[in-house]
C-alpha cells in the first residue's frame, strides 16, 4: 500500500510558487500544442493559426471549468459569493464544464478563422485533448485531490499530506491511466484510417472520456455539495448526456460519410 506524501509545490522562489498542478497543466496545453503543429503539418494547414487556436481553447476550458465547478457542484456557496468564482488560484475546475468551454471557443476560431472545416480539425483536436486530460489528474494526484473513497484493496493509497491514516481508491490517477489509452488509441485512429468519417474522433473522444468518468465515478468521495437522491452520483448524471450525445454524433457523421461518398461515386 502506497502512502503519498508528494508537497505540491514544486518550486518557491520567495513570493514566486510554481505547483505541479500548474506546471502538468501548462506542460500538458504545449505539448499538445506541438502535437497539433505536426499534424497541420501533415494536412499542409497553417501553422500560425495555432497560436490563436491555442488561446482559445485555453481560454474557454478555464472559463468553462471554473464556471462548471462552481454552478455545479457548489452552486449555493459560489452563487451567494460570486466574487469567489474569480479566485481560480484557490482550486476548482469541472471537466463537464470545461468541455462545453472547449466546444464553444473552438466553434469561435472556426466561424471567425473562415479557412477550416468544424469536423475536421476538432478531430485532430481530440488526440492532444485527451493527453491534456491525463496530465490534469496527474496534476491533480499531486494536490491530493479528487479523492477516492476509503478502501482496503490493494489499489489503495494513503494521503498522508491530509493528515490521513487509511488508505483511498486514487480516482484521479484511474482516469489519468484511462486518459492516456484514450489518446493512444486516438493517435492510432488518427494516423491509420485515412478514411474515417470527419468528426468521428471527436465522438470517439467523448464517448471513451464520459464512459470511463462514468465507471470511475462510484470509487470518488462526491464532489458536490449536495446529494441527487439517486443511485447515481452528479458526476455520473452529468456524464449521461455526453455518452448518448457522442452516440448519436458518431452514428450522424458515419452516416452522412456514407452518404456523401456514394454521390461522388
Amino acid at each position: 500500500m502506497l502512502v503519498w506524501a508528494g508537497d505540491p509545490i514544486a518550486v518557491s522562489l520567495g513570493p514566486v510558487v510554481l505547483r505541479w498542478y500548474g506546471i502538468l497543466f501548462a506542460g500538458g496545453f504545449i505539448l499538445g500544442y506541438f502535437i497539433m503543429v505536426a499534424m497541420f503539418k501533415r494536412a499542409h494547414y497553417r501553422t500560425e493559426d495555432l497560436d490563436r487556436l491555442l488561446l482559445y481553447i485555453f481560454a474557454g476550458t478555464i472559463i468553462g471549468a471554473r464556471l462548471g465547478h462552481c454552478l455545479i457542484y457548489e452552486p449555493d456557496y459560489f452563487l451567494a459569493h460570486p466574487i469567489e468564482i474569480l479566485k481560480i488560484w484557490q482550486g476548482g475546475l469541472a471537466s463537464h464544464g470545461g468541455t462545453v468551454g472547449v466546444v464553444l471557443a473552438f466553434y469561435l476560431f472556426i466561424k471567425f478563422s473562415r479557412r477550416y472545416r468544424f469536423f475536421d480539425i476538432a478531430d485532430m483536436l481530440s488526440v492532444p485533448i485527451a493527453l491534456v486530460c491525463t496530465f490534469i489528474r496527474i496534476g491533480n494526484f499531486m494536490n491530493s485531490e479528487i479523492l477516492g473513497k476509503p478502501t482496503d484493496s490493494v489499489f489503495g493509497i494513503v494521503f498522508a499530506r491530509l493528515g490521513e491514516d487509511f488508505a483511498r481508491y486514487p480516482a484521479m490517477l484511474f482516469e489519468a491511466a484511462s486518459y492516456f489509452v484514450i489518446f493512444i488509441i486516438l493517435a492510432v485512429l488518427y494516423l491509420k484510417w485515412q478514411r474515417r468519417p470527419e468528426g468521428f474522433l471527436l465522438a470517439l473522444l467523448l464517448f471513451l472520456v464520459y464512459s470511463a468518468r462514468f465507471l470511475i465515478e462510484p470509487f470518488k468521495e462526491e464532489q458536490a455539495d449536495y446529494s441527487t437522491g439517486l443511485a447515481l452520483n452528479v458526476g455520473q448524471l452529468l456524464s449521461i448526456p455526453f455518452i448518448l450525445g457522442s452516440l448519436a454524433l458518431m452514428i450522424f457523421v458515419t452516416w452522412y460519410d456514407r452518404k456523401r461518398r456514394a454521390k461522388s461515386a
